[in-house]
Protein backbone atom coordinates (compact mmCIF):
# COMPACT_ATOMS: atom_id res chain seq x y z
CA UNK A 1 0.00 0.00 0.00
CA UNK A 2 2.91 2.35 0.70
CA UNK A 3 4.15 1.86 -2.86
CA UNK A 4 0.63 2.60 -4.08
CA UNK A 5 0.63 5.97 -2.33
CA UNK A 6 4.28 6.81 -2.95
CA UNK A 7 4.62 10.03 -4.92
CA UNK A 8 0.85 10.42 -5.38
CA UNK A 9 -1.22 13.16 -3.83
CA UNK A 10 -4.07 11.38 -1.98
CA UNK A 11 -6.49 13.81 -3.63
CA UNK A 12 -5.50 12.41 -7.02
CA UNK A 13 -5.92 8.71 -6.21
CA UNK A 14 -8.14 6.93 -8.73
CA UNK A 15 -11.58 6.29 -7.20
CA UNK A 16 -12.89 4.27 -10.12
CA UNK A 17 -10.35 1.53 -10.85
CA UNK A 18 -8.36 -0.97 -8.80
CA UNK A 19 -6.29 -1.17 -6.65
CA UNK A 20 -7.93 1.32 -4.28
CA UNK A 21 -11.40 -0.16 -4.74
CA UNK A 22 -10.05 -3.68 -4.25
CA UNK A 23 -8.54 -2.65 -0.90
CA UNK A 24 -11.79 -0.99 0.22
CA UNK A 25 -13.94 -3.94 -0.81
CA UNK A 26 -11.51 -6.36 0.84
CA UNK A 27 -11.55 -4.52 4.16
CA UNK A 28 -15.34 -4.29 4.10
CA UNK A 29 -15.68 -7.97 3.29
CA UNK A 30 -13.32 -8.90 6.11
CA UNK A 31 -15.31 -6.78 8.58
CA UNK A 32 -18.57 -8.47 7.54
CA UNK A 33 -16.94 -11.89 7.79
CA UNK A 34 -15.82 -11.17 11.35
CA UNK A 35 -19.36 -10.09 12.19
CA UNK A 36 -20.78 -13.33 10.80
CA UNK A 37 -18.19 -15.55 12.50
CA UNK A 38 -19.17 -14.38 15.98
CA UNK A 39 -21.00 -16.66 18.42
CA UNK A 40 -24.29 -17.59 16.87
CA UNK A 41 -27.10 -20.08 17.12
CA UNK A 42 -29.60 -21.48 14.70
CA UNK A 43 -32.12 -18.73 15.52
CA UNK A 44 -29.65 -15.92 14.89
CA UNK A 45 -28.42 -17.56 11.70
CA UNK A 46 -31.97 -17.84 10.39
CA UNK A 47 -32.74 -14.24 11.38
CA UNK A 48 -29.56 -13.07 9.67
CA UNK A 49 -30.50 -14.76 6.41
CA UNK A 50 -34.06 -13.44 6.55
CA UNK A 51 -32.80 -9.97 7.47
CA UNK A 52 -30.35 -9.93 4.58
CA UNK A 53 -33.12 -10.90 2.13
CA UNK A 54 -35.52 -8.30 3.55
CA UNK A 55 -32.81 -5.62 3.53
CA UNK A 56 -31.93 -6.42 -0.08
CA UNK A 57 -35.58 -6.37 -1.14
CA UNK A 58 -36.22 -3.06 0.64
CA UNK A 59 -33.17 -1.53 -1.06
CA UNK A 60 -34.30 -2.77 -4.49
CA UNK A 61 -37.76 -1.32 -3.84
CA UNK A 62 -36.23 2.02 -2.80
CA UNK A 63 -34.07 2.12 -5.94
CA UNK A 64 -37.11 1.35 -8.08
CA UNK A 65 -39.22 4.04 -6.42
CA UNK A 66 -36.50 6.68 -6.76
CA UNK A 67 -35.49 5.76 -10.30
CA UNK A 68 -38.72 4.72 -11.98
CA UNK A 69 -41.51 6.38 -9.98
CA UNK A 70 -40.14 9.59 -8.50
CA UNK A 71 -37.58 9.90 -11.34
CA UNK A 72 -35.84 13.13 -10.18
CA UNK A 73 -33.06 12.96 -12.80
CA UNK A 74 -34.96 11.68 -15.82
CA UNK A 75 -32.54 8.73 -15.97
CA UNK A 76 -33.11 5.13 -14.90
CA UNK A 77 -30.55 3.73 -12.49
CA UNK A 78 -28.31 1.13 -14.10
CA UNK A 79 -28.33 -2.51 -13.08
CA UNK A 80 -24.92 -2.02 -11.47
CA UNK A 81 -26.13 0.87 -9.30
CA UNK A 82 -29.23 -1.07 -8.29
CA UNK A 83 -27.13 -4.08 -7.32
CA UNK A 84 -24.86 -1.92 -5.18
CA UNK A 85 -27.95 -0.51 -3.46
CA UNK A 86 -29.20 -4.04 -2.83
CA UNK A 87 -25.81 -5.09 -1.47
CA UNK A 88 -25.84 -2.11 0.90
CA UNK A 89 -29.32 -2.99 2.18
CA UNK A 90 -28.32 -6.58 2.84
CA UNK A 91 -25.03 -5.56 4.50
CA UNK A 92 -26.68 -3.08 6.87
CA UNK A 93 -29.29 -5.68 7.88
CA UNK A 94 -26.60 -8.28 8.60
CA UNK A 95 -24.62 -5.88 10.79
CA UNK A 96 -27.62 -4.61 12.77
CA UNK A 97 -28.91 -8.10 13.45
CA UNK A 98 -25.53 -9.16 14.83
CA UNK A 99 -24.71 -6.25 17.13
CA UNK A 100 -26.16 -7.79 20.26
CA UNK A 101 -24.52 -10.62 22.13
CA UNK A 102 -21.01 -9.94 20.77
CA UNK A 103 -17.86 -9.43 22.78
CA UNK A 104 -16.64 -5.84 22.86
CA UNK A 105 -14.08 -6.07 20.05
CA UNK A 106 -16.62 -7.72 17.75
CA UNK A 107 -19.15 -4.96 18.52
CA UNK A 108 -16.49 -2.41 17.55
CA UNK A 109 -15.91 -4.30 14.29
CA UNK A 110 -19.67 -4.40 13.67
CA UNK A 111 -20.02 -0.66 14.25
CA UNK A 112 -17.07 0.01 11.92
CA UNK A 113 -18.64 -2.28 9.30
CA UNK A 114 -21.60 0.09 8.87
CA UNK A 115 -19.64 3.06 7.46
CA UNK A 116 -17.49 0.63 5.51
CA UNK A 117 -20.62 -0.77 3.84
CA UNK A 118 -21.82 2.75 3.04
CA UNK A 119 -18.42 3.76 1.68
CA UNK A 120 -18.07 0.62 -0.43
CA UNK A 121 -21.55 1.05 -1.92
CA UNK A 122 -20.90 4.72 -2.67
CA UNK A 123 -17.56 3.85 -4.27
CA UNK A 124 -19.16 1.08 -6.31
CA UNK A 125 -21.95 3.33 -7.56
CA UNK A 126 -19.43 6.04 -8.39
CA UNK A 127 -17.31 3.54 -10.30
CA UNK A 128 -20.43 2.44 -12.17
CA UNK A 129 -21.32 6.02 -13.17
CA UNK A 130 -17.81 7.50 -13.41
CA UNK A 131 -18.85 10.86 -11.96
CA UNK A 132 -15.92 11.39 -9.56
CA UNK A 133 -12.68 9.87 -10.90
CA UNK A 134 -10.60 11.30 -8.03
CA UNK A 135 -11.15 12.64 -4.52
CA UNK A 136 -10.14 16.07 -5.78
CA UNK A 137 -13.06 16.04 -8.21
CA UNK A 138 -15.44 14.68 -5.56
CA UNK A 139 -14.54 17.52 -3.19
CA UNK A 140 -14.89 20.15 -5.92
CA UNK A 141 -11.24 21.15 -5.71
CA UNK A 142 -10.53 21.16 -9.45
CA UNK A 143 -10.02 24.71 -10.64
CA UNK A 144 -9.26 26.24 -14.03
CA UNK A 145 -7.44 29.46 -14.83
CA UNK A 146 -8.95 32.06 -17.12
CA UNK A 147 -8.09 31.04 -20.68
CA UNK A 148 -5.86 34.03 -21.38
CA UNK A 149 -3.75 33.28 -18.30
CA UNK A 150 -3.50 29.58 -19.18
CA UNK A 151 -2.51 30.50 -22.74
CA UNK A 152 0.14 32.96 -21.55
CA UNK A 153 1.59 30.31 -19.24
CA UNK A 154 1.66 27.72 -22.05
CA UNK A 155 3.44 30.11 -24.42
CA UNK A 156 5.97 31.09 -21.75
CA UNK A 157 6.74 27.44 -21.03
CA UNK A 158 7.02 26.69 -24.77
CA UNK A 159 9.58 29.48 -25.21
CA UNK A 160 11.75 28.10 -22.43
CA UNK A 161 11.55 24.53 -23.73
CA UNK A 162 13.22 23.03 -26.76
CA UNK A 163 10.03 21.36 -28.02
CA UNK A 164 6.32 22.14 -28.06
CA UNK A 165 4.22 21.05 -25.09
CA UNK A 166 2.51 17.71 -25.82
CA UNK A 167 -0.64 18.74 -23.96
CA UNK A 168 -3.32 21.31 -24.56
CA UNK A 169 -4.83 23.74 -22.08
CA UNK A 170 -8.25 24.23 -20.51
CA UNK A 171 -9.36 27.65 -19.32
CA UNK A 172 -12.47 29.54 -18.33
CA UNK A 173 -14.06 32.28 -20.42
CA UNK A 174 -17.09 34.52 -20.12
CA UNK A 175 -19.26 34.39 -23.21
CA UNK A 176 -21.60 37.40 -23.04
CA UNK A 177 -25.27 36.89 -23.84
CA UNK A 178 -25.37 39.99 -26.02
CA UNK A 179 -28.31 38.92 -28.15
CA UNK A 180 -30.08 36.33 -26.00
CA UNK A 181 -29.79 37.82 -22.54
CA UNK A 182 -29.38 34.26 -21.22
CA UNK A 183 -27.95 34.05 -17.69
CA UNK A 184 -25.12 31.61 -18.43
CA UNK A 185 -22.31 30.53 -16.14
CA UNK A 186 -18.68 30.66 -17.26
CA UNK A 187 -17.71 28.46 -20.19
CA UNK A 188 -14.60 26.29 -20.59
CA UNK A 189 -12.38 26.10 -23.66
CA UNK A 190 -9.88 23.42 -24.64
CA UNK A 191 -7.04 24.46 -26.94
CA UNK A 192 -4.79 21.70 -28.33
CA UNK A 193 -1.06 22.34 -28.34
CA UNK A 194 -1.27 23.35 -32.02
CA UNK A 195 -3.53 26.25 -31.00
CA UNK A 196 -1.33 27.63 -28.24
CA UNK A 197 1.47 29.01 -30.43
CA UNK A 198 1.78 32.59 -31.65
CA UNK A 199 0.61 31.74 -35.20
CA UNK A 200 -1.84 28.84 -34.85
CA UNK A 201 -3.68 27.25 -37.79
CA UNK A 202 -7.42 27.66 -38.18
CA UNK A 203 -8.82 24.57 -36.48
CA UNK A 204 -12.22 22.87 -36.44
CA UNK A 205 -14.33 23.61 -33.39
CA UNK A 206 -16.72 21.52 -31.31
CA UNK A 207 -19.42 23.18 -29.23
CA UNK A 208 -19.89 20.59 -26.46
CA UNK A 209 -22.73 20.57 -23.93
CA UNK A 210 -22.80 18.71 -20.62
CA UNK A 211 -25.85 17.04 -19.11
CA UNK A 212 -28.39 18.19 -16.53
CA UNK A 213 -27.93 18.49 -13.62
CA UNK A 214 -24.38 19.58 -14.26
CA UNK A 215 -21.95 22.24 -15.32
CA UNK A 216 -19.45 22.77 -18.16
CA UNK A 217 -16.60 21.47 -16.01
CA UNK A 218 -18.20 17.99 -15.87
CA UNK A 219 -17.04 17.37 -19.43
CA UNK A 220 -13.43 17.58 -18.25
CA UNK A 221 -13.61 16.34 -14.64
CA UNK A 222 -15.97 13.38 -15.09
CA UNK A 223 -15.62 12.97 -18.85
CA UNK A 224 -11.83 13.27 -18.98
CA UNK A 225 -12.16 15.04 -22.32
CA UNK A 226 -8.87 16.93 -22.16
CA UNK A 227 -6.96 13.67 -21.79
CA UNK A 228 -8.76 12.11 -24.77
CA UNK A 229 -8.03 15.15 -26.93
CA UNK A 230 -4.41 15.33 -25.76
CA UNK A 231 -3.80 11.71 -26.66
CA UNK A 232 -5.23 12.28 -30.11
CA UNK A 233 -3.16 15.45 -30.58
CA UNK A 234 0.04 13.70 -29.51
CA UNK A 235 -0.49 11.19 -32.32
CA UNK A 236 -1.30 13.89 -34.89
CA UNK A 237 1.36 16.60 -34.67
CA UNK A 238 -0.43 18.47 -31.88
CA UNK A 239 -3.65 18.77 -33.88
CA UNK A 240 -7.08 18.28 -32.32
CA UNK A 241 -10.33 20.22 -32.50
CA UNK A 242 -10.82 23.27 -30.32
CA UNK A 243 -13.63 22.45 -27.88
CA UNK A 244 -15.85 25.14 -26.38
CA UNK A 245 -18.14 24.05 -23.52
CA UNK A 246 -20.74 26.75 -22.88
CA UNK A 247 -23.40 26.64 -20.19
CA UNK A 248 -26.81 25.78 -21.62
CA UNK A 249 -28.51 25.52 -18.20
CA UNK A 250 -27.85 28.62 -16.11
CA UNK A 251 -27.68 26.55 -12.91
CA UNK A 252 -27.22 22.84 -12.14
CA UNK A 253 -30.90 22.29 -11.37
CA UNK A 254 -32.31 24.33 -14.28
CA UNK A 255 -33.29 22.98 -17.69
CA UNK A 256 -34.31 25.52 -20.36
CA UNK A 257 -34.33 22.61 -22.86
CA UNK A 258 -32.32 24.56 -25.47
CA UNK A 259 -35.29 26.55 -26.66
CA UNK A 260 -36.14 30.24 -26.28
CA UNK A 261 -38.78 30.53 -23.58
CA UNK A 262 -39.60 32.13 -20.26
CA UNK A 263 -36.97 29.80 -18.78
CA UNK A 264 -34.31 31.68 -20.78
CA UNK A 265 -33.28 32.13 -24.39
CA UNK A 266 -30.92 29.16 -24.38
CA UNK A 267 -31.27 28.42 -28.09
CA UNK A 268 -30.29 31.96 -29.11
CA UNK A 269 -27.40 31.94 -26.68
CA UNK A 270 -25.97 28.71 -28.10
CA UNK A 271 -26.55 29.46 -31.79
CA UNK A 272 -25.90 33.22 -31.86
CA UNK A 273 -23.92 34.48 -28.87
CA UNK A 274 -21.58 31.51 -28.52
CA UNK A 275 -20.69 31.22 -32.25
CA UNK A 276 -20.19 35.00 -32.44
CA UNK A 277 -17.79 34.83 -29.50
CA UNK A 278 -15.92 31.87 -31.02
CA UNK A 279 -15.44 33.65 -34.34
CA UNK A 280 -14.23 36.79 -32.56
CA UNK A 281 -11.82 35.18 -30.07
CA UNK A 282 -10.59 31.85 -31.46
CA UNK A 283 -8.75 30.94 -34.66
CA UNK A 284 -11.24 28.45 -36.07
CA UNK A 285 -12.48 27.26 -39.44
CA UNK A 286 -15.18 29.65 -40.64
CA UNK A 287 -17.23 27.24 -42.76
CA UNK A 288 -19.97 25.04 -41.25
CA UNK A 289 -18.04 21.96 -42.41
CA UNK A 290 -15.52 22.66 -39.65
CA UNK A 291 -18.13 23.04 -36.90
CA UNK A 292 -19.60 20.29 -34.72
CA UNK A 293 -22.25 20.59 -32.03
CA UNK A 294 -22.09 17.84 -29.42
CA UNK A 295 -23.59 16.95 -26.08
CA UNK A 296 -24.28 14.28 -23.48
CA UNK A 297 -27.74 13.40 -22.13
CA UNK A 298 -29.73 16.66 -22.01
CA UNK A 299 -26.81 18.18 -23.90
CA UNK A 300 -27.17 15.43 -26.48
CA UNK A 301 -30.81 16.37 -26.96
CA UNK A 302 -29.69 19.97 -27.46
CA UNK A 303 -27.10 18.91 -30.02
CA UNK A 304 -29.61 17.24 -32.31
CA UNK A 305 -32.22 20.00 -31.78
CA UNK A 306 -29.83 22.81 -32.62
CA UNK A 307 -27.71 20.99 -35.18
CA UNK A 308 -30.76 19.88 -37.15
CA UNK A 309 -32.29 23.36 -36.98
CA UNK A 310 -29.10 25.19 -37.99
CA UNK A 311 -27.24 23.31 -40.73
CA UNK A 312 -25.88 26.68 -41.85
CA UNK A 313 -23.86 26.74 -38.59
CA UNK A 314 -22.93 23.11 -37.97
CA UNK A 315 -21.82 20.43 -40.40
CA UNK A 316 -21.72 17.61 -37.84
CA UNK A 317 -23.92 16.61 -34.89
CA UNK A 318 -22.51 14.45 -32.09
CA UNK A 319 -25.34 13.16 -29.89
CA UNK A 320 -24.33 11.09 -26.86
CA UNK A 321 -27.32 9.46 -25.13
CA UNK A 322 -29.75 12.20 -26.06
CA UNK A 323 -33.51 12.13 -25.46
CA UNK A 324 -36.32 11.56 -27.92
CA UNK A 325 -37.90 14.88 -26.92
CA UNK A 326 -36.81 17.79 -24.71
CA UNK A 327 -38.02 17.15 -21.17
CA UNK A 328 -38.36 19.11 -17.95
CA UNK A 329 -40.26 16.79 -15.64
CA UNK A 330 -43.61 15.47 -16.83
CA UNK A 331 -44.88 16.23 -20.32
CA UNK A 332 -47.49 18.58 -18.88
CA UNK A 333 -44.86 20.46 -16.88
CA UNK A 334 -42.56 20.57 -19.90
CA UNK A 335 -45.25 22.07 -22.12
CA UNK A 336 -46.32 24.59 -19.48
CA UNK A 337 -42.87 25.84 -18.50
CA UNK A 338 -40.91 25.56 -21.72
CA UNK A 339 -43.53 26.14 -24.40
CA UNK A 340 -46.01 28.52 -22.77
CA UNK A 341 -48.64 25.81 -22.69
CA UNK A 342 -48.51 25.17 -26.44
CA UNK A 343 -48.57 21.46 -27.27
CA UNK A 344 -47.91 22.35 -30.92
CA UNK A 345 -44.72 24.23 -30.04
CA UNK A 346 -43.60 21.32 -27.88
CA UNK A 347 -44.19 18.85 -30.71
CA UNK A 348 -42.29 21.07 -33.15
CA UNK A 349 -39.25 21.13 -30.82
CA UNK A 350 -38.80 17.36 -30.94
CA UNK A 351 -35.64 16.38 -32.85
CA UNK A 352 -37.66 14.19 -35.23
CA UNK A 353 -39.97 17.12 -36.06
CA UNK A 354 -37.04 19.49 -36.62
CA UNK A 355 -35.33 16.94 -38.86
CA UNK A 356 -38.49 16.44 -40.91
CA UNK A 357 -39.08 20.19 -41.22
CA UNK A 358 -35.59 20.81 -42.64
CA UNK A 359 -35.32 17.71 -44.83
CA UNK A 360 -33.68 16.92 -47.11
CA UNK A 361 -30.25 17.93 -45.86
CA UNK A 362 -27.48 18.59 -48.34
CA UNK A 363 -24.38 17.88 -46.27
CA UNK A 364 -25.17 17.21 -42.60
CA UNK A 365 -23.72 14.26 -40.67
CA UNK A 366 -24.66 12.93 -37.26
CA UNK A 367 -22.84 10.58 -34.92
CA UNK A 368 -24.97 8.89 -32.26
CA UNK A 369 -23.56 6.98 -29.28
CA UNK A 370 -25.47 5.26 -26.48
CA UNK A 371 -24.63 2.64 -23.87
CA UNK A 372 -26.10 -0.79 -24.60
CA UNK A 373 -27.17 -0.96 -20.93
CA UNK A 374 -29.04 2.35 -21.10
CA UNK A 375 -32.51 0.86 -21.13
CA UNK A 376 -34.37 4.19 -21.19
CA UNK A 377 -32.30 6.08 -23.74
CA UNK A 378 -31.25 3.21 -26.02
CA UNK A 379 -34.60 2.94 -27.86
CA UNK A 380 -34.95 6.73 -27.93
CA UNK A 381 -31.58 7.17 -29.61
CA UNK A 382 -32.50 4.49 -32.16
CA UNK A 383 -35.72 6.38 -32.93
CA UNK A 384 -33.85 9.66 -33.48
CA UNK A 385 -31.32 7.88 -35.72
CA UNK A 386 -34.19 6.58 -37.84
CA UNK A 387 -35.61 10.10 -38.10
CA UNK A 388 -32.21 11.50 -39.08
CA UNK A 389 -31.76 8.89 -41.80
CA UNK A 390 -35.22 9.61 -43.20
CA UNK A 391 -34.26 13.29 -43.38
CA UNK A 392 -31.16 12.54 -45.43
CA UNK A 393 -28.60 13.00 -42.62
CA UNK A 394 -25.44 10.90 -42.99
CA UNK A 395 -25.89 9.02 -39.70
CA UNK A 396 -23.70 6.63 -37.74
CA UNK A 397 -24.75 4.82 -34.56
CA UNK A 398 -22.39 3.28 -32.02
CA UNK A 399 -23.39 1.32 -28.91
CA UNK A 400 -20.97 1.29 -26.00
CA UNK A 401 -20.66 -2.25 -24.67
CA UNK A 402 -21.26 -2.72 -20.96
CA UNK A 403 -22.06 0.91 -20.15
CA UNK A 404 -25.29 2.77 -19.42
CA UNK A 405 -26.21 6.44 -19.01
CA UNK A 406 -22.86 7.35 -17.54
CA UNK A 407 -19.49 8.95 -18.16
CA UNK A 408 -17.98 5.67 -19.32
CA UNK A 409 -20.25 5.98 -22.35
CA UNK A 410 -18.97 9.52 -22.90
CA UNK A 411 -15.37 8.28 -22.79
CA UNK A 412 -16.17 5.59 -25.36
CA UNK A 413 -18.12 8.08 -27.47
CA UNK A 414 -15.35 10.65 -27.76
CA UNK A 415 -12.66 8.04 -28.30
CA UNK A 416 -14.72 6.46 -31.07
CA UNK A 417 -16.05 9.61 -32.73
CA UNK A 418 -12.95 11.82 -32.62
CA UNK A 419 -11.30 10.31 -35.74
CA UNK A 420 -14.63 10.63 -37.60
CA UNK A 421 -15.02 14.26 -36.56
CA UNK A 422 -11.41 14.95 -37.55
CA UNK A 423 -12.01 13.48 -41.01
CA UNK A 424 -15.29 15.33 -41.58
CA UNK A 425 -13.99 18.69 -40.39
CA UNK A 426 -10.71 18.54 -42.33
CA UNK A 427 -8.53 18.60 -39.22
CA UNK A 428 -5.70 16.70 -40.89
CA UNK A 429 -5.98 18.44 -44.26
CA UNK A 430 -2.54 19.13 -45.80
CA UNK A 431 -2.78 22.90 -45.41
CA UNK A 432 -3.60 22.61 -41.68
CA UNK A 433 -0.67 20.26 -41.05
CA UNK A 434 1.63 22.50 -43.07
CA UNK A 435 0.65 25.59 -41.04
CA UNK A 436 1.30 23.70 -37.81
CA UNK A 437 4.77 22.62 -38.93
Amino acid sequence: MNSLLSGINPLDLNLIDAPLLAVLYGVTGLALLLVLLGPTGVRRAVMTVIGAVVGAAAAWLLAWLVSDIWDPWGVSLSIGTRLWTVTLGAGIAVVLLNLRGQVRWRRVVSICALPLCLLSAAAGINADIGQFPTLRVALGLVGYQPLDQALATARSEAQSASTDSPTGIVGTVTIPATVSGFAARSALVYLPSAATGNNPPALPVVEMLSGQPGSPSDVFTAGGLAGILDRYAQAHSGLAPIVVVPDQLGAPDRNPMCVDSKLGNAASYLTVDVPNWIHAHLHVVAQPAGWTIAGFSQGGTCSIQLGAAHPQLYGTIFDISGELVPSNGSEAHTVATGFNGSAASYAAAAPSAILAAHAPYADLAAIFVVGDGDMRFLPEVHAVVDAAERAGVDSRLFESSGTAHDWHTVDYAWTTALPIIAARTGLLAPHVVAMKR
